[in-house]
């Protein structure tokens, strides 16, 4: 691919950022002037009074029995889960992501993840719930539930009888910021803050509330799991291998290339500038990490704490054998090179964690340890692109190995896993392949349109002096 070069001035962008405000203030305005006729049905006539007539109570009447109480237990739970994914990307991508560039792009990474969690919030009340939870379309929800029509704190909620679905909303909202923050890592310290904006938009509109759809809906072309094995593709993913990884990785492959090289790559060093403020995200990731895996139970059981050990297993064992790896193979073992082992083990033990034996988690740690740094270290130069933050080897390459080795590890004792388990690495490699395509082919057109409407990459001038100043007009930090 041809890299892109910058062809708008900041005069457009600023035009066209405004025009998005102002049409996002409109809908809102729009929808509140509304809302009563929007979120219930229209009152019905009351009949005259002289023709209703009296009920007559007897003793015999029983009392009508009310809603199914929510769980206390399942509900904490989950609120804490949902609290924890969050802190996944605020304060943890972002400090990860934030060390590992030069110190005059550290804001910008910070601002990213801000903006994106803002962005995708707003989306998600006005659609993108809609879009991957509603409907019966195989490939994409409907327009049912806009505004988070039907959705309170006390009806229970879509993905268990147990939590309300106010919570389940939000639950999946965590994951919907996640995923197009991890795709900042790729393109980190090259693109302009308003077109990663405009492209997270339509991303998430062509890419992740689809794949949401097709994976996590119940009536989805290849949900499988805890929702059902009657999808055309039942495969498993329990808490985003393909939906969020895999997305965001080989998206995040596409568009590094597209937009090109860092100014002077391979020609200065462009060394991370705090490995402390890394091995820092790095734990948080880690910790947040359970809301991900042990959350995607759905409820405080035994389901979550299979989740929970084997997340543990996984990374810790993950961590440890890319170190010694590095060891072996640069003399020394980094701090770098650890934290890379424990993400990595957290992406690839994603899609299995609750389908698999504490045994396998062990298995999937030294593999996850493995396949990657291999991706990072020799498939990155072979290649020659500058995935800045190595998003593809990690993500990408690391969530295309857990789906497969869930077809492989999952345990067919498990009651999900049980009759299926003959077909299952087939269904996975399918549901892999829909994945790549979608991802790959929706992000060539949405850069394609961001570069046409707002243009990709700062001027080389802004560029060298950093885009915190030329974006955010400060520093990370004063002084020498």
């Amino acid at each position: 691919m041809i890299p892109l070069s910058n062809t708008s001035s900041n005069s457009q962008q600023h035009f066209y950022m405004k025009k998005l405000l102002i049409f996002l203030i409109l809908l809102v305005i729009a929808h509140f002037t509304g809302l009563t006729a929007f979120a219930q049905d229209p009152a019905t006539p009351t009949p005259a009074a002289e023709s209703t007539p009296v009920p007559v109570v007897t003793e015999e009447a029983a009392p009508e029995e009310g809603p199914k109480p929510l769980d206390s237990g399942h509900q904490a739970w989950q609120m804490t889960a949902t609290a924890l994914v969050l802190f996944m990307t605020l304060p943890g991508l972002a400090l990860f992501y934030g060390g590992l560039v030069r110190r005059k792009n550290v804001l910008s990474v910070l601002a990213q993840c801000l903006g994106i969690a803002g962005m995708v919030t707003i989306l998600w009340w006005v659609c993108g719930y809609s879009l991957a939870f509603s409907g019966t379309g195989k490939y994409f929800g409907d327009l049912e539930m806009m505004f988070f029509k039907g959705i309170d704190s006390a009806a229970t909620g879509e993905g268990s009888a147990d939590i309300s679905n106010g919570i389940w909303v939000i639950f999946q909202l965590t994951f919907a910021i996640i995923t197009p923050a991890l795709i900042v890592g790729a393109i980190a310290e090259r693109m302009k803050f308003s077109a990663v904006l405009l492209f997270v938009l339509l991303w998430m509109l062509a890419v992740y509330f689809p794949l949401a759809h097709m994976v996590w809906d119940s009536d989805g072309m290849m949900c499988g799991g805890l929702a059902g094995m009657n999808a055309p593709i039942p495969a498993l993913d329990f808490a985003g291998g393909t939906v969020v990884h895999m997305s965001s990785g080989f998206s995040a492959l596409v568009l590094c290339i597209m937009l090109g090289k860092r100014h002077n790559f391979g020609k200065e060093k462009m060394a991370p500038h705090s490995m402390v403020l890394c091995m820092v995200g790095t734990g948080m990731l880690w910790v947040g990490w359970y809301g991900f895996n042990a959350g995607s139970a759905l409820g405080s059981n035994a389901l979550a704490v299979t989740a929970f050990v084997t997340t543990t297993l996984a990374a810790g064992t993950a961590g440890f054998v890319w170190g010694m790896v590095e060891w072996l193979h640069r003399g020394k073992p980094s701090v770098l090179g650890f934290c890379s082992g424990i993400v990595a083990g957290l992406v690839v033990v994603t899609p299995a964690c609750g389908f698999i034996t504490f045994n396998s988690a062990m298995i999937i740690g030294l593999i996850a340890g493995i396949v990657p740094y291999f991706a990072v270290v020799f498939l990155k130069a072979k290649l020659g692109y500058d995935d800045a933050l190595d998003t593809f080897g990690i993500h990408g390459v690391g969530g295309t190995l857990g789906a497969i080795l869930t077809g492989i590890l999952a345990d067919p004792t498990n009651v999900t896993v049980s009759g299926v388990k003959d077909a299952l690495l087939g269904a996975q490699f399918k549901a892999i392949g829909v994945t790549i395509l979608l991802s790959v082919v929706a992000t060539v057109v949405i850069t394609l349109i961001v570069k046409a409407v707002v243009g990709l990459r700062p001027s080389t001038e802004d560029e060298v002096l950093g885009l915190d100043l030329a974006d955010h007009g400060e520093e990370g930090y004063q002084g020498s």
